[in-house]
């Protein structure tokens, strides 16, 4: 009876892991979003370039460059109401527990999927394909973690593996001026230009979709090709 027991609860506890990711937004994380943005349009010159190249189907994965804790948000405010809903993010497990309220705050108005940066990362890519199967569009940033110079940083495969898996687009996103925002060397915010004496300007790039068939699916291929157009948009802001 007890062995029976115990098997049960780590059932109940292994469907109870399942369940957590992606985290629910709520009206928290979506009060939270609104504040956020209210504060980017306030106190910075934010703008986007590219909109048009957004599917206007779902599900899709986003690659994106990762300057700053808000990146997501800044690029999910460009993106159709009903894809803002859906849309879940890859993040790092210790979000939740060394990055304080923010860090947790953070993986709420992403809908949060935790993976492990430092052991295996395999359980967090596959929950996240069959949300995207589901019909989640899944935000990546394939640096795996944020910029330390402000510059582009090897990208890995796990944005081009999950779109050839899913079989479905690719969106590339570029992020310019973030790092002098917000770069992961300041405590707060910084939007004031002191030098010129106005606010700092981001601006979020959206490139054209990558599809997987035309790189014969193969994820290296894609990552490299992803890699080149941030490289280039890197080249264009500088």
């Amino acid at each position: 009876m007890q062995q029976t027991a115990e098997i049960q609860s780590t059932q109940e506890i292994a469907a109870i892991q399942k369940d957590k990711y992606p985290v629910k937004r709520g009206i928290l994380g979506n009060f939270v979003y609104s504040l956020g943005l209210m504060a980017t349009y306030a106190f910075l010159r934010f703008s986007s370039e590219g909109k048009n190249n957004i599917p206007k189907e779902i599900p899709y994965v986003i690659a994106c460059n990762h300057q700053t804790y808000v990146d997501g948000m800044w690029l999910a405010s460009f993106l159709p109401r009903k894809h803002f809903k859906v849309m879940c993010c890859l993040a790092a497990s210790d979000l939740e527990t060394s990055h304080g309220l923010l860090g947790r705050m953070i993986m709420r108005v992403g809908q949060g999927i935790a993976v492990d940066r430092y052991g295996s990362p395999v359980r967090g890519l596959i929950k996240a394909k069959k949300e995207i199967e589901k019909g989640q569009i899944m935000l990546v940033h394939p640096e795996g973690t944020r910029s330390h110079d402000g510059k582009v940083a090897e990208l890995k495969d796990g944005a081009a593996y999950m779109a050839i898996k899913a079989n479905v687009p690719l969106l590339p996103i570029y992020i310019e001026g973030g790092y002098d925002v917000f770069s992961r060397h300041m405590k707060k915010p910084q939007p004031w230009d002191h030098k010129n004496h106005r606010r700092k300007k981001v601006v979020v790039h959206y490139g054209k979709p990558f599809h997987p068939a035309d790189f014969g699916k193969d994820a290296h291929k894609l990552t490299e090709a992803v890699t080149d157009w941030m490289l280039q948009m890197e080249k264009n802001a500088n």
